[in-house]
């Protein structure tokens, strides 16, 4: 069988892959050393070894590989096709009749295996960030004694929804504890309660001077005014609760998917994490949008040299953070849908790219 990659395609295939593998590790490395300078001092007051500290950065690259994937096929496409160019290479295909779009396609095909590398590190991150916190006790140093409008989700489908808990004094002002039903036989029920004191000795929580709402139907709603009661199935110690839910970058794909839902139930705000679980899918997609994007740039640095591929790089890299970063809060704010806020740098380099690369000569 012939072999669908000419010699050509697997050069140029090769010279993007190359530059591609030198910036996607480069870049996390460089990260790391930033961050040890700042923090090296608070790791060595926790009394963690060195080994310690080598292997938890160890597992921080992936997480710092994930974020600079699309700068790095970014300047691997500029770089590559502005070496052809400056070489003329480019203009050896146009003569032997093959077009510029066709030339540049093994570039596209790289970014487009980058961007199923992007996916599959989007899930190892959570796996990595975990061990990496347990290394560096992160949980520990991290609890504190009091915490303020929480939601927490809890097994069987509990819903807790804290104003304020207090650690030492083992209690908690004004607290709702909300369970979806599935019908009459399992009702939806809701339970309300200015305070909550916890029994240390056996090891659950009372509620006082509150109200239960049973739920059957759609039609009926049952409420139960009472002085005392004590919940044996919310066993989660005060300290339990101080913990920190985990961040979006500790959790995949459908773990925060199914947070989410615990959250929308509560009724607490989730439109950060709408956003942060949109881009897990849009930042690898944006590799194979920002190769569209990088390739009609590179061909005009034939003599502007490598210094003009360094600069419309960074430029673009940080205007790409940026954009990330402003999404995140518009979306945040509400001032448009969480998920389409993630998916606007996309648009806007698409367009982009497809408006440039249309106008290159082939």
């Amino acid at each position: 069988m012939r072999n669908p990659l000419r010699p050509l395609d697997r050069y140029v295939f090769g010279e993007f892959w190359r530059i591609f593998v030198i910036t996607a590790l480069g870049f996390p490395l460089l990260v790391i050393v930033i961050d040890v300078t700042d923090r090296l001092e608070k790791y060595l007051n926790r009394n963690l070894t060195w080994q310690q500290i080598a292997l938890s950065y160890l597992y921080w690259i992936p997480e710092s590989m994930f974020m600079v994937m699309p700068a790095a096929v970014l300047f691997a496409t500029v770089f590559s096709i502005g070496a052809l160019t400056r070489h003329s290479e480019i203009t050896a295909a146009k003569a032997s009749g093959i077009s510029f779009h066709r030339m540049v396609l093994p570039i596209f095909l790289g970014a487009g295996l980058v961007a199923v590398l992007a996916l599959a590190l989007g899930e190892v991150v959570p796996i990595t960030d975990a061990k990496r916190n347990e290394i560096l006790q992160e949980k520990r140093y991290r609890s504190g004694s009091d915490r303020f409008n929480f939601a927490y989700s809890a097994s069987g489908g509990r819903i807790y929804k804290v104003a304020s808990l207090s650690v030492e004094r083992r209690s908690i002002e004004g607290i709702e504890i909300e369970r979806k039903g599935r019908g009459a036989e399992n009702p939806t029920y809701l339970l309300a309660a200015p305070l909550a004191q916890w029994d240390s000795s056996r090891k659950y929580w009372t509620l006082r001077n509150g109200t239960l709402h049973i739920v059957p139907d759609s039609l009926h709603n049952i409420t139960i005014r009472y002085d005392s009661l004590r919940d044996r199935v919310f066993t989660e110690a005060p300290a339990d609760l101080t913990t920190s839910p985990r961040a979006p970058e500790e959790m995949g794909f459908r773990e925060l998917g199914r947070f989410i839902r615990s959250l929308d139930r509560s009724g607490a705000d989730s439109k950060e994490l709408k956003v942060e679980q949109s881009l897990k899918i849009a930042i690898p997609i944006t590799c194979v949008i920002i190769a569209f994007f990088g390739a009609p740039l590179a061909t005009s640095s034939q003599r502007s040299g490598a210094a003009f591929g360094i600069g419309i790089s960074l430029a673009t890299t940080i205007f790409f953070l940026m954009l990330i970063q402003l999404t995140k809060a518009i979306g945040q704010g509400g001032v448009v849908p969480p998920r389409l806020a993630a998916w606007l740098p996309n648009f806007l380099f698409g367009a982009i790219g497809a408006a440039l690369l249309s106008r290159v000569r082939t």
